[in-house]
């Protein structure tokens, strides 16, 4: 604290003048510079020539190392804010003396993966005992090969995964998923619904595809069902995240309806005349289609509180990895790509 006084000569002369307290004004600032912690274990010697040494703090494995602040902040500006392993070892240097070199900073992460196991099956447990649960899944290059980064995810935790595949067997990785009985919100990617639960689909999937429609195959249904799911949701957001039975009956009529004249407009496609199996849709016809199948879990939103109108929370949670991508160009391993999405997670 700095005490300010007035200068006395700036007064108004022949005039008496008494305190009344104080006006506060704060500065905040930091100083960047490193301290050393030097331990002196005694040492006793008996007439028989027997030493005897204080023992070491147990986490001091060497005569000089590095103390768990700096590994802290290594860790943190690595896999937090995705700067290179290079750069953090300049950033020591530069601003503090400390030399820490680059595998150093990858030892680091690793400490940090191993102590971590124990939050991944914390983790686990409470996003499966969660009402509504959120996944998505991404690309990413390690060792120069394509593999998938895997997200579930709740309004608390956040599990993020990779694997050299994107299906079920993926999936099946997280272990307890197949027995998660509440809400799994995700885009229409199939594989998840082998599992048991209640779906709700991503509506942001859904207003994408239909503006496509519309622009590219000039399908009016397209934008006429585009503005409907923008006013269903808010509807819900201005009834205070549910709709009454009433209210969410009659949006339901006009969703059907809205499909129902879409199906005039772009029928399906005839059968063939010479061939067995299913005939090639377009993509606004699968889109169509899935809106007519998957009522329920497109409008799943209107009277489930919880459950939200798109899955932005498992895109967002993805979307940081994106960058590391583009600042790393790719994982070298398959360890470094677990060890970033635990820390992450």
């Amino acid at each position: 604290m700095i005490d300010l006084l007035i200068d006395r000569r700036t007064l108004p002369k022949g005039i008496n003048f008494k305190a009344a307290g104080y006006e506060t004004g704060q500065e905040i600032d930091v100083t960047i510079s490193r301290f050393v912690t030097e331990y002196h274990a005694e040492v006793l010697e008996d007439s028989q020539g027997h030493r005897f040494t204080a023992t070491f703090p147990e986490a001091l494995k060497r005569p000089v190392q590095i103390g768990n602040s700096i590994k802290a902040h290594s860790v943190y500006m690595s896999q937090l804010q995705l700067v290179p392993v290079d750069r953090v070892r300049d950033h020591f240097a530069d601003q503090m003396g400390v030399p820490v070199s680059s595998g150093s900073t990858c030892n680091f992460n690793l400490q940090s993966y191993n102590r971590l196991a124990r939050f991944e099956d914390c983790a686990k447990q409470q996003l499966i005992a969660s009402h509504v649960m959120h996944a998505d899944e991404t690309g990413i290059y390690t060792g120069g090969k394509r593999h998938w980064l895997h997200n579930v995810s709740s309004r608390s935790y956040t599990l993020l995964y990779p694997h050299e595949k994107r299906g079920r067997e993926a999936m099946d990785m997280f272990g307890d998923i197949r027995s998660f009985q509440s809400v799994l919100c995700h885009d229409h990617w199939k594989p998840y619904y082998l599992y048991d639960c209640l779906r709700s689909l991503c509506n942001a999937h859904h207003l994408r595809e239909l503006e496509r429609a519309f622009e590219q195959d000039q399908q009016q249904w397209a934008k006429a069902m585009q503005t409907c799911l923008l006013d269903i949701n808010a509807a819900v957001d201005d009834s205070g995240g549910v709709l009454n039975v009433e209210d969410a009956k009659r949006w339901r009529a006009h969703y059907g309806k809205l499909l129902a004249d879409a199906e005039h407009e772009w029928p399906p496609p005839p059968p063939p005349l010479n061939k067995r199996g299913r005939v090639k849709r377009s993509k606004a016809r699968n889109l169509l289609e899935r809106l007519v199948n998957y009522e329920a879990d497109v409008l799943r939103f209107v009277t489930e509180e919880r459950v939200p109108f798109p899955n932005n929370q498992g895109e967002n949670d993805l979307r940081m990895t994106k960058v590391q991508q583009k600042i790393s160009d790719c994982s070298r391993s398959m360890d470094g790509a677990k060890t970033f999405c635990r820390i992450r997670s």
